[in-house]
């Protein structure tokens, strides 16, 4: 009896314009171990929460002129490496969704890996920027992020008093749903889906 074959849900993304160089590595099926490179402190931390609760480890090296273009170039790469990694997507959960507390704030994240680009974001930020942020380019981050995965993303922040909790809430609500959705479930045989294909 021979052993079963375990294929690596790895992928690595590069990126360069005359605005940005950016180099992303996954590995779908890694511990949450992340190393973040870019001079953008609170995309930093966001994408290392995501690495850390989505158990999908992650290298992000990213420099560039303006940091807009910088977070929108890393939510590129990362949705790409992502989509790519999960291959034709057998074998996976597909849809994930998740309710996170952190102190003051309560989120909410649902993701479906459908192959159909969509994103539907209300994080109820007050602040024009968090840390060193511009609170769009934060929403930016999410929906170009949804549109390179060809994914459904939905996350909204329920309440709370203190603008980085509300954001991180969201983070860590969708890393979450993101651990389900790549997730490989045992009794899962081809793709999820009653068409045959994502």
């Amino acid at each position: 009896m021979g052993e079963a074959v375990y294929e690596m849900r790895i992928s690595e993304v590069s990126r360069g314009t005359r605005e940005t160089k950016v180099y992303v590595k996954v590995n779908l099926d890694g511990t949450g171990l992340s190393e973040t490179r870019m001079n953008v402190a609170f995309c930093s931390h966001m994408i290392n929460l995501l690495a850390t609760h989505s158990l999908i480890d992650l290298k992000v090296e990213a420099e560039g002129d303006l940091k807009h273009h910088i977070i929108e170039d890393v939510a590129i790469c990362l949705g790409e490496a992502i989509k790519e990694a999960l291959g034709d997507k057998s074998g996976i959960s597909r849809f994930g969704f998740a309710l996170v507390p952190m102190d003051c704030s309560l989120a909410w994240a649902a993701v479906d890996l459908s192959g159909r680009p969509y994103s539907r974001i209300d994080l109820k930020v007050e602040s024009e920027k968090i840390e060193d942020t511009p609170t769009e380019d934060i929403y930016h981050f999410i929906e170009t992020f949804a549109t390179a995965l060809k994914a459904n993303i939905h996350v909204k922040v329920h309440y709370g008093s203190n603008d980085h909790h509300k954001v991180e809430a969201a983070f860590k609500a969708l890393a979450l749903s993101l651990r389900q959705a790549v997730s490989l479930d045992p009794r899962r045989k081809g793709i999820p889906s009653s068409k045959g294909v994502i």
